[in-house]
């Protein structure tokens, strides 16, 4: 049978046996089960399609899978307390995960704590990066959420203080999930709070879009890769579906649940509340994930469920994502080891690097024995580009004189062909009837 294209990633708070499940999107079958403790909400993640991450639930580490190996953990990275959530940047060069209100930030390919962010009063909730890696959004329970710009919170001064590019405030209790859409700096962000709102943000500017007032609580939310509709999980065990090309010209918008119109929106079927939504990458297809321990497959144009899988406890994590090429080949490795991970910013003097560690930086060319700076290189290939370019023009030195006097006479060629054309236009013009 040939490997699937997407595959369902879920874990529950009950399994005794295994931590993560692995399940054919279409079909439902299980295809894979990895080993070790329970993840907690909103901490399962892939890296570069070679790792799963997941922070143990109520422990101070993180478990750490090759995405081929199942029987085992690769490793455990210790954290300073309890993760609340994890994401890594879609690059697979940045891992992110929140330890009550600090934010962690580490570079993957050397293990370093890159920075430690503290803006938010009270325990984050939920992280996520854009999907080009250049921004990330936090969301927590002092009802805000931060985007922050990577290139600034990446920085050598650790005297300065790093702040977020946008404060977004709006809701009034906490943040329980958010979702960044495409189009990197230009993309929309959706934060869902237990106020009841769930409220949509352009990222560029944080300005507010749109603010859907529901019936309950929502505890989770997503939208289709098209960002044609926004797909919210209540407290009550209903999924909300919410168009976003309506010709409304309010921001605000009421979403009554016993009107006859948004009674055809709600995927019924949870008895409990729904903490995980995610959309398969054509669109059609809905996975929920509840504290019913169930975790169903929706098709969305009926809203009927088509397959729902039982689990041993509440369900923690649900996801639909792109099957990694190496996930069902036993005999593959990842192309670049995992370092051991630092609990401190400059846990070493130097280079911060501990005596006797390699550096193994991910990418396709080797270290230079003293990198160029950034500037030494553009200079370098700002004379290349013009020595190519003049080369390609004018040629080598003693073909220039030639190349010129070819191009000058070609010069004199298109201007007598040009006083050509002129001349027999202004005869037929002129040219009695």
């Amino acid at each position: 049978m040939a490997a699937p294209l997407e595959v369902i990633l879920s874990s529950d708070s009950g399994s005794q046996l295994w931590n993560l499940t692995v399940f054919d999107l279409h079909s439902g079958s299980s295809l894979l089960s990895y080993r070790g403790g329970n993840s907690s909400a909103r901490t399962l993640t892939l890296l570069r399609g070679q790792y799963i991450l997941s922070a143990q639930l109520g422990k101070n580490f993180i478990n750490v899978w090759e995405i081929q190996r199942k029987d085992q953990l690769q490793q455990k990275i210790v954290c300073p307390g309890v993760v609340t959530c994890l994401n890594a940047s879609p690059d697979g060069l940045f891992l992110a995960a929140a330890v009550a209100e600090a934010i962690y930030l580490w570079e993957v390919s050397t293990g370093k704590l890159l920075s430690v962010l503290s803006r938010h009063y009270q325990d984050v909730t939920c992280l996520k990066f854009t999907d080009d890696s250049s921004h990330f959004v936090s969301g927590g329970k002092d009802n805000l959420a931060l985007v922050w710009n990577l290139s600034s919170v990446i920085q050598l001064d650790l005297g300065h203080t790093p702040e977020p590019r946008h404060v977004l405030s709006r809701h009034s209790l906490p943040i329980t999930d958010l979702h960044c859409g495409m189009m990197g700096v230009q993309a929309r962000v959706v934060t869902a709070s237990l106020d009841q709102t769930v409220k949509v943000w352009e990222l560029s500017s944080g300005e507010l879009l749109l603010s859907i007032l529901f019936d309950v609580e929502i505890m989770s939310v997503t939208s289709d890769p098209c960002e044609y509709f926004l797909f919210c999980g209540g407290s009550d065990g209903n999924i909300f579906q919410v168009s976003l090309c309506s010709q409304g010209l309010s921001r605000d918008r009421p979403f009554q649940s016993d009107t006859e119109q948004n009674q055809n929106q709600i995927f019924k079927g949870h008895t409990n509340m729904v903490g995980c939504v995610s959309v398969s990458m054509d669109g059609t297809l809905l996975l929920s994930g509840s504290h019913d321990e169930t975790v169903r497959v929706w098709d969305i144009q009926s809203k009927q469920t088509i397959r729902c899988l039982a689990h041993k406890g509440p369900v923690t994590n649900a996801v639909i994502t792109a099957a990694p090429a190496n996930m069902f080949l036993p005999d593959s490795r990842p192309a670049v080891p995992l370092p051991r991970f630092s609990r401190h910013l400059n846990t070493s003097e130097g280079d911060g690097r501990e005596s006797g560690e390699v550096c193994v930086r991910l990418g396709l060319y080797t270290q230079q024995e003293e990198e160029e700076s950034y500037l030494l290189k553009a200079h370098r290939l700002n004379a290349l580009m013009n020595a190519v370019t003049d080369k390609s023009v004018f040629g080598d030195g003693e073909n220039t004189k030639v190349r010129v006097a070819e191009l000058e006479d070609e010069v004199h060629t298109l201007k007598k062909i040009n006083k050509d054309l002129y001349e027999f236009s202004s005869q037929l013009l002129t040219k009695p009837t």
